[in-house]
């Protein structure tokens, strides 16, 4: 079936019924219609598989699809141009140009925490680009998938672009096919499968991926407006956004202050209990639920219901023991000692991509984090705290049943905890306390590159520091999730967190092959100057050009 797919959609593009500018500008109109048309179905589907609620899909993914469609639509005839460019004199009279070519029949594999916005909005780019497009969906939001595979051939060019359902062995399938663009968004392990099936057909690939995304507060923030926009930045849909601030770091004279101040903005946006709230999602699956779970402190979770007297009292001993050896850890690190490499960070979460082998758990998603080495001056301990994964703040409740697990907020968090190990990918914030920028800095730079970083300081020099001494796919002063938000910026990780970007004119140029045009006439033919044998006139002639050149 996949190679069937494949074969149709190659034959598509090579009749060249995807090139001309009507036909781009026509997929794109319909593009918009099928998420305005849609939005009750759209917002329904994400409620099924996320417990989403529908003013989230709508806002942060019906509108950025319909908004990217535009933007690009109303721009890509001056970007599909020619763009002239100037020739050396040398080759006068002569002229030069490129032009933007689609690169042909592309393959773009979603995630499931934004399964609308992360399928169409990178369609919305190749088809801007006059591609054809093969869309894998992730089969861990099937209602979504479902809806998307049954509606794209209603609105879009059936010949054109096909979506594929199906789970890892679809994907791996497809990866299989000499697809001319991969465009994967996920986590790192399944990123380095998709990048060596295209290495056998020397595709190029763009990887938008994942990372533990850094925040940092110092005393000069207004701690009310930092608190709030931490706390949508990382709670909306249920921490499960790849570019979400995934913990702070504060600074001595404020962290607990902030810590508190967070809670209270969960309170003002969730309610005394974000539970019966119909704005705070649900985790995705019963695999995340207790990968989440792990990372609380000890004791915060209760164990599921024990078949056995026996079996209750062995779960007590365990948790104790458990508690002790975390309690060492810490004591042993306050020592000297430094945290151990751990990868295995939950990458922007897609698993959907996976081939055939790999756990397709956000943890096991990535390597996008490796915990280094941490000058103990770095991050302070905070008296009292002995869960390396911080006290609670606020927050802590589950409920397996339901998949929930309430906004949580960890102060005094230690930066060997597990928690700080992997990309959270969940509603658990932690507070680790550090020193000063500069430890800021130091800390997030011995950690990979992440998607994101966030600033929250008023101090100039703080933040030209972290532009300049960080390395991060966007970095934001006092603005989390803010650069989603336009097509004018590109949206892409570096290193661990990604390769390349899309969206707005980044994203026709990533579906696109920039090609250079040459053209000299043939009369006068000024070239038989360098044409030999070469004697010593043109010797001299040359020397003299070499020095006007």
């Amino acid at each position: 079936m996949v190679n069937v797919e494949f074969t149709r959609l190659r034959h598509a593009y090579e009749s060249g019924r995807t090139r001309p500018l009507a036909w781009r500008r026509a997929q794109l109109d319909a593009l918009c219609r099928l998420v305005t048309d849609n939005r009750d179905a759209f917002a329904s589907a994400a409620m099924a598989d996320l417990g989403k609620p529908a003013a989230e899909t709508i806002l942060m993914e019906l509108n950025l699809v319909a908004s990217e469609a535009k933007f690009v639509r109303n721009r890509l005839g001056l970007w599909a141009a020619r763009h002239p460019k100037a020739m050396h004199w040398m080759l006068q009279p002569a002229a030069g140009w490129t032009i933007a070519e689609p690169k042909g029949v592309v393959l773009i594999i979603s995630p499931w925490n934004y399964s609308v916005l992360l399928a169409l909005e990178p369609m919305a780019d190749a088809l801007a680009a006059g591609n054809a497009i093969c869309l894998k969906p992730s089969e861990l939001s099937p209602n979504t998938s479902r809806l998307i595979a049954e509606l794209v051939p209603q609105y879009l060019d059936p010949e054109a672009v096909r979506v594929v359902e199906g789970g890892p062995k679809e994907t791996g399938e497809l990866l299989k096919c000499q697809f001319n663009h991969i465009f994967y968004t996920g986590g790192g392990h399944v990123g380095k499968i998709v990048m060596r099936a295209a290495a056998k057909h020397l595709t190029p690939v763009t990887l938008e991926l994942g990372g533990k995304s850094p925040c940092f507060v110092d005393r000069t923030a207004d701690i009310n407006v930092a608190a709030r926009r931490i706390a949508w930045g990382k709670f909306t849909n249920a921490g499960q956004t790849c570019v979400a601030p995934d913990y702070v770091l504060a600074t001595p004279d404020v962290a607990e202050a902030l810590a508190e101040r967070i809670a209270v903005a969960i309170t003002e946006f969730y309610g005394e209990d974000p539970k019966a709230s119909p704005d705070f999602g649900r985790i995705i699956n019963d695999r995340h639920f207790e990968r989440l779970c792990k990372l609380l402190p000890v004791g915060t979770v209760p164990p599921e219901e024990p078949s056995s007297p026996l079996v209750q009292v062995a779960s007590a001993v365990g948790a104790a023991m458990d508690m002790v050896g975390r309690r060492f850890n810490v004591v042993a690190a306050g020592r000297g000692s430094a945290g151990e490499t751990a990868g295995g960070g939950a990458g922007s979460a897609n698993n959907a991509a996976k081939p055939a082998a790999g756990s397709n758990t956000a943890a096991a998603d990535s390597d996008v984090t490796a915990s280094a080495a941490v000058e103990p001056s770095e991050i302070h301990k905070v008296p009292g705290v002995f869960d390396p994964a911080g006290r609670i703040v606020c927050g802590g409740k589950v409920d397996r049943a339901a998949r929930y697990i309430a906004p949580t907020v960890l102060y005094g968090t230690s930066p060997d905890a597990l928690v700080m190990k992997e990309e959270i990918f969940g509603p658990i914030l932690p507070i680790l306390v550090v020193e000063d920028a500069e430890s800021a800095i130091r800390f997030i730079n011995k950690r990979s590159r992440p998607l994101a970083a966030y600033v929250f300081s008023r101090d100039h020099e703080v933040r030209l520091t972290f532009e300049r001494q960080t390395s991060s796919g966007a970095l934001g002063y006092s603005l989390p999730l803010g650069h989603l938000l336009s097509s004018r910026l590109p949206f892409g990780g570096v290193g661990d967190s990604g390769i390349g970007a899309y969206r707005g004119k980044e994203g026709f140029r990533t579906f696109s092959h920039v090609k250079t045009v040459v053209s000299k006439p043939q009369f006068p033919d000024t070239l038989q100057l360098v044409y030999p044998p070469f004697n010593e006139a043109k010797a001299k002639l040359f020397n003299i050009i070499a020095k006007f050149s």
